[in-house]
């Protein structure tokens, strides 16, 4: 019988081995002596600083110049709006004004209508008479009527006040240049021996005119009642 034992088993491997100390061609190292082992400092890599990129200078010309451009837009346009506001204050001013005149005129007609002394009759009546046109002047004009007036006035051997109580503009025609104003007067009657009678009120309208040179003049007298 065949012994299968030693058949099976594989040889075993020898390893190498070498006996302490240093390897072959290194130089020897005394015993005792201390090896030091020596670290390099790592290295350090410096990076580009990453920032703005440099500005470029100035244009100091071009700067000079687009400030005083625009001084001189600001300048305009502060002046431009002084104007305009001047001119639109100016406007409304001779706006009043006109107005204003066209109600003194009125006034003023009515005054000389109804005032006047024994002493004075002639100028108070070529006064109110110088301050008609149109159809009152017309009117006035016809016969003997400026005549007829002051013998009127002589006949009462009185005397007369007119005070004007309020007066309003109403309308302007602005394509004739008539403008309609409204007057409270209240008169008062004063005899030779200095009595004075109860005084009247009256309410009047009187048409203004005003001519292309800007000469206003009383146009027509009507009393509210009487039409429009």
């Amino acid at each position: 019988m065949t012994d299968n034992t030693a058949s099976t088993e594989k040889p075993s491997r020898r390893r190498a081995s070498r006996a302490a100390g240093p390897a072959a061609g290194s130089p020897a190292v005394p015993a005792g002596t201390e090896v030091r082992v020596e670290r390099q400092a790592p290295v350090t890599v410096k990076r580009p600083t990453v920032g703005a990129p440099p500005r470029r200078p100035a244009n100091r010309r071009l700067v000079a110049t687009i400030a005083l451009l625009v001084t001189l837009l600001t300048c305009a346009f502060v002046a431009t709006t002084a104007k305009v506001l001047a001119d639109q204050r100016h406007e409304v001013e001779a706006e009043d004004a006109r107005e204003q005149r066209f109600v003194d005129t009125a006034s003023q007609t009515v005054t000389n209508m109804f005032s006047y002394t024994q002493e004075t009759i002639d100028q108070n009546v070529d006064r109110f008479v110088e301050g008609t046109s149109g159809p009152l002047r017309d009117m006035m004009s016809q016969g003997n009527n400026v005549e007829n007036l002051k013998l009127l006035f002589r006949d009462t051997n009185a005397s007369a006040e007119a005070v004007i109580n309020g007066a309003a503009l109403e309308k302007i025609d602005e394509v004739a240049n008539n403008a309609s104003v409204l007057v409270a007067v209240r008169v008062t009657v004063t005899d030779l021996d200095g009595n004075n009678k109860p005084s009247q009120p009256y309410r009047l309208r009187i048409i203004v005119h005003e001519d292309d040179n800007g000469h206003m003049t009383s146009y027509d007298i009507k009393y509210p009642d009487g039409g429009n």
